[in-house]
């Protein structure tokens, strides 16, 4: 009898955990226009999602420092950093809610040649839906997410290239 609700129990917190992991990627789908925001980056410029509309693609990548996967996506951003902005796509690395000095140390150590900014208050991670981290998010010309999930996007970028 234990062994049958330890099985119940072990399949309800299975179905629960998939119903969320379901429901993010499908209100992450169904964004429509993305969410415009205003960000500092480490050189205290302050960059505005707007900026870009009608202009460029722009794929966003939300990050931690103490994240493995986000730090592993970042290198792989980072190498493709070169062949993104010859397609016209943009790239900004929103860090979340972590401090500048520790975000500033981060950058510095990984040589990191990304335009990365803070939300230091996760207002903007909010406005994404985001349940975690890593997460990009794709977004064209129209403002549009045409993208989102936890690995580079390379069927999106291709599209957004005319590859």
């Amino acid at each position: 009898m234990k062994k049958h609700k330890i099985i119940i129990i072990l399949l309800l917190f299975f179905a629960f955990f998939a119903s969320l992991s379901y429901a993010a990627q499908d209100s992450l789908n169904s964004f429509g226009m993305a969410p415009d925001f205003q960000l500092g980056d480490l050189n205290d410029r302050v960059i505005s999602l707007s900026d870009y509309k009608g202009k460029k693609a722009v794929m966003l990548f939300f990050w931690t420092t103490w994240c493995p996967y986000c730090r592993e996506e970042l290198n792989v951003l980072n190498q493709e950093y070169s062949s993104l902005v010859k397609d016209s796509i943009e790239v900004l690395t929103i860090n979340v809610e972590e401090p500048r000095y520790k975000v500033e140390k981060y950058v510095r150590r990984s040589n990191l040649g990304l335009e990365v900014l803070l939300d230091s208050d996760s207002l903007v991670a909010r406005d994404y839906g985001l349940m975690g981290v890593p997460a990009y998010f794709v977004i064209n010309k129209s403002g549009e997410v045409v993208s989102a999930g936890n690995h580079f996007p390379k069927n999106a970028i291709k599209e957004l290239a005319g590859r």
